[in-house]
């Protein structure tokens, strides 16, 4: 009977995780979502039953498919792997909070031991070659952000914090009210959970009340060309994709445009690094700008580079068919104008499976099953540095961000911290289709500009190109699988948060507590078993 009332108990943590996640999800049930896992754990650690980790498994597991299951769009067998991996890392930290808590506090205190674990977790995860950070915690504010003006403070994390602390809270307080405890300590717990809540709500419509847009006017203006990325961006032909954009461009601007943004992946031409001058399509562009001096194009290709006999190869080297030698594949941003050299900047953060494939020797067999999206296939190379496009007068600095990159707080605010001072998302989220996918992927963006106080230009090529201030409001939105030209006066704010100069010191911070936690835990746990036997 109690084992039907675990699985029934994980199966609600799932449900209401996937209930409270963006877009249209009721996000205050984050708040909860963690108690019936709680219960569970209680339960098994009083007993010394086991099956903490399979429960565990169980709720990540439907959280994971209910919220991203859109990836079946693009990649059938990577979804399932996707679903698979993620609610795996998950269920494993759970259970090794599960150990350390039976370990250190026989089960009767310890549950913030959950706090330290999941954030070194969600920290750790930005930061390999799997990583797979959209259902980190903090994401699953990004539709309030008049709840998470500190963000600028603590980044996403801070959510992830405030959304754990809770629940342990509200767990607690349950337990207690079981349990019959006096009533001074259920008051005591009940102000607490009251102001846990109710604090940072107060204090973030305050500031996002009193937050007056910084910095100088910039003219931006985004194109949206809506190609459809399965039956046209790549049978067309690069040339006639170009004057598409550039039809769409003449709608809108003037001699006092700063910037137009075109989406990732626009340019479809084959591009070698070592001969841009000869590329037809960034000339057409280039020349484009002729009678827009003042105007830049920043705009995504894919460009391959010929690797020099003697240079370090990395895993993403690719081996030429028809003659000797390798060379790089890149997923790349430019900066154009009609006066000056080309600037570049690499994906740093590739997408697992379809971008990247670890090179671990046990998944090296797998390396040639990177999902195929029509265009460059297999692991591509990166950057391994912060980069931002500079222009003659500073305030008109980018940091160029391309599709996923825009998960990543400390990513984006490594290069703000160069100098930027407005930040550009490109992207193509077109192959999910029309799903909560690329509404999920627009939400991390307002995350974003709240955590560095820089405006955001996004292009889409389909799905939604946005506008949003440096409070995280969107100022404007393009419908999905339209073609659309927006343009907005932006303020190119060039103050450092606390956030900017400091990136993600919550996670730095509880690798090395969790560290010292489970060292302590298990080395308890090895004596109190050796004293066992004496």
């Amino acid at each position: 009977m109690k084992r039907l009332l675990h699985l029934l108990l994980a199966t609600l943590s799932g449900l209401l995780l996937a209930a409270a996640w963006p877009d249209n999800g009721f996000n205050p049930i984050l708040f909860i979502a963690f108690v019936p896992l709680l219960v569970i754990q209680q339960q098994l650690g009083d007993s010394g039953k086991k099956g903490m980790f399979w429960y565990a498994w169980l709720a990540f597991l439907i959280w994971n498919a209910l919220t991203t299951w859109w990836i079946w769009n693009s990649t059938e067998w990577g979804s399932v792997a996707a679903f698979l991996l993620n609610s795996l890392f998950m269920a494993t930290v759970f259970f090794l909070f599960h150990l350390s808590k039976k370990k250190l506090f026989n089960n009767q205190r310890g549950y913030f031991i959950l706090l330290f674990y999941w954030i070194t977790w969600e920290f750790f995860h930005m930061n390999w070659d799997l990583t797979w950070s959209w259902l980190n915690l903090g994401n699953g504010l990004a539709t309030h952000p008049n709840w998470i003006q500190w963000y600028d403070i603590t980044g996403a994390l801070g959510g992830t914090v405030w959304i754990l602390a809770v629940n342990i809270i509200v767990f607690q307080l349950l337990f207690s009210f079981l349990s019959k405890r006096p009533n001074t300590y259920l008051a005591v717990t009940s102000g607490l959970l009251l102001f846990l809540i109710a604090g940072p709500i107060i204090w973030s419509n305050i500031t996002y009340k009193n937050y007056v847009e910084k910095g100088n006017p910039v003219e931006v203006m985004i194109v949206q060309p809506n190609t459809d990325p399965y039956n046209e961006q790549y049978n067309l032909s690069p040339d006639s994709l170009v004057l598409r954009y550039l039809a769409l461009a003449s709608e809108k601007i003037t001699p006092n445009t700063d910037y137009v943004i075109l989406p990732e992946s626009a340019l479809q031409e084959d591009i070698w690094e070592e001969y841009l001058d000869s590329s037809q399509n960034l000339n057409r562009l280039k020349n484009f700008l002729e009678n827009y001096p003042k105007t830049a194009f920043i705009t995504g290709a894919t460009t391959y580079y010929n690797i020099l006999q003697g240079e370090t190869m990395t895993n993403a080297a690719r081996k030429y068919h028809a003659r000797e030698g390798y060379y790089y594949a890149y997923n790349t941003a430019f900066l154009i104008e009609n006066k000056g050299k080309y600037q570049l900047h690499h994906k740093s953060k590739l997408t697992p499976g379809v971008e990247i494939m670890p090179s671990w020797w046990i998944l090296k067999p797998i390396e040639s099953l990177a999902i195929d999206l029509g265009g460059t296939v297999g692991t591509l190379g990166r950057e391994d540095h912060p980069v931002i496009f500079n222009r003659e007068n500073p305030s008109l600095n980018v940091t160029p961000v391309i599709c996923y990159e825009s998960v990543y707080g400390e990513f984006v605010s490594r290069s703000v911290r160069l100098g930027a001072a407005i930040i550009v998302v490109i992207t193509n989220d077109g192959w999910w289709g029309n799903t909560p996918g690329y509404r999920q992927h627009l939400w991390f963006s307002v995350l974003r500009s709240i955590e560095t106080r820089r405006d955001l230009a996004r292009s889409a090529n389909t799905g939604i190109s946005a506008f949003i201030n440096q409070r995280g409001d969107i100022l404007q939105k393009t419908p999905y699988w339209q073609p659309a030209v927006i343009s907005q006066t932006m303020h190119a704010n060039t103050e450092l948060t606390y956030y900017v100069k400091n990136g993600d010191y919550i996670g730095r911070v509880s690798a090395f507590i969790s560290g010292l936690l489970f060292l302590v835990s298990f080395t308890q746990g090895y004596l109190r078993k050796r004293k066992s036997f004496r």
